[in-house]
């Protein structure tokens, strides 16, 4: 019996900014790997690098599942009143609705994977990127249904509402 055909064909990524790095606030970087028009809204997947002392302050998102699968690095992530860190090659879910908030402890960059469950918040990385001030956060977020409820993790950590200079 034949085996077979392994095809090495490397098929296009077609959506917008496809590959393309933006920045969120100094120190995190984003591109969207797969949007949510690709899957028909049901997930969309968002690679992350975060620079040392850089994360998100505890947020809550009202209509999607967040996965985190960490690809180099130690991330340091709260759920409620739970923290732990999180390996390289390690999976975490946080289901909508919980209070969470993550950051980067180390020397070394973090990088990682976000899969949105449904898609469609990718529209919310985009236009923090493009935001000209910090005036109209509230609103962004809010747009998304992603809601900042408290502070970052920890004090001297750089996020959204707290950007390095």
């Amino acid at each position: 019996m034949a085996s077979p055909k392994q095809s090495t064909e490397v098929l296009p990524i077609d959506h917008p900014g496809s590959g393309e790095w933006l920045e969120t606030t100094p120190g995190e970087r984003f591109a969207i790997r797969t949007s949510a028009r690709e899957t028909k809204g049901i997930y969309t997947v968002i690679e992350v690098v975060a620079d040392p002392r850089n994360g998100m302050p505890i947020h809550v998102h009202k209509n999607e599942d967040e996965h985190l699968l960490v690809l180099e690095g130690t991330l340091h992530i709260v759920v409620g009143d739970a923290a732990l860190d999180v390996p390289a090659g390690t999976a975490f879910t946080v289901s909508r609705g919980d209070p969470h908030a993550w950051c980067n402890l180390t020397e070394m960059p973090v990088r990682m994977l976000l899969i949105f469950s449904p898609g469609h918040i990718e529209g919310l990385f985009g236009e923090l990127a493009a935001r000209k001030s910090d005036d109209d956060l509230a609103a962004i977020t809010a747009k998304f249904g992603c809601l900042i409820v408290g502070p970052p993790p920890l004090e001297d950590i750089s996020t959204i509402i707290s950007p390095r200079s």
